[in-house]
């Protein structure tokens, strides 16, 4: 199925690359994680109904509806960015008219990322490259706090990672590589077309 097929099955747009006006050396460009990716990922990682995501860079909320259509989920999408922000929010009013029979969640906030404040429940944490290492190291850093807040299993989902985002987590964390998922039709071109999945039990 094409990206703009998927989009139209779950009425959102989330198509196109949006650079920033100006740029900054944390933030990252706004680009949605391919459908051919995410189907590969839940091909081979399996998530239950009591799981809550949060992705982190939402963007438009590609990510968050995917999960909450296909895998009837609850997903939480943060963004920073005031327009995706809004278009993030104009997807779900689109979206939840023929989704209102699903008992999961979906919702949006526009906050910093190092500034969300982990829920006790949320248990899987997305990341497509949204920001510098620095934040994302603060990030990290309050998911951990939370586990010890309240002890639970929490898996991290790198997608396309970059060196630093994996040595900060294989040397730096607690975390241990649980899974690597590669895009058979992508990796082949490059080797960064994969998924890295992190537990910390």
């Amino acid at each position: 199925m094409r990206e703009q097929d998927h989009d139209r099955l779950l009425r959102i747009k989330t198509e196109g690359i949006r650079e920033w006006q100006h740029q900054s050396a944390h933030y990252n460009r706004y680009e949605a994680t391919p459908y051919m990716a995410l189907e590969a990922l839940f091909d081979e990682y399996v998530c239950t109904t009591s799981d809550k995501f949060v992705d982190f860079g939402c963007g438009k909320g590609r990510f968050p509806f995917y999960v909450h259509h296909h895998l009837h989920v609850a997903a939480t999408g943060v963004e920073m960015n005031g327009q995706l922000y809004q278009e993030a929010v104009e997807n779900l009013t689109k979206y939840m008219e023929r989704a209102k029979h699903s008992r999961a969640s979906i919702r949006f906030e526009q906050i910093f990322a190092e500034g969300y404040d982990i829920e006790p429940n949320e248990n899987r944490f997305y990341f497509f490259n949204p920001f510098s290492i620095q934040i994302f190291q603060k990030v990290i850093d309050n998911i951990l706090l939370s586990v010890e807040q309240y002890p639970r299993s929490v898996d991290v989902i790198l997608y396309y990672p970059t060196m630093e985002y994996i040595q900060f987590m294989e040397v730096n964390t607690a975390f241990e590589l649980l899974k690597e998922v590669r895009i058979p039709e992508l990796y082949k071109q490059n080797t960064n077309e994969r998924f890295m999945i992190y537990r910390y039990e």
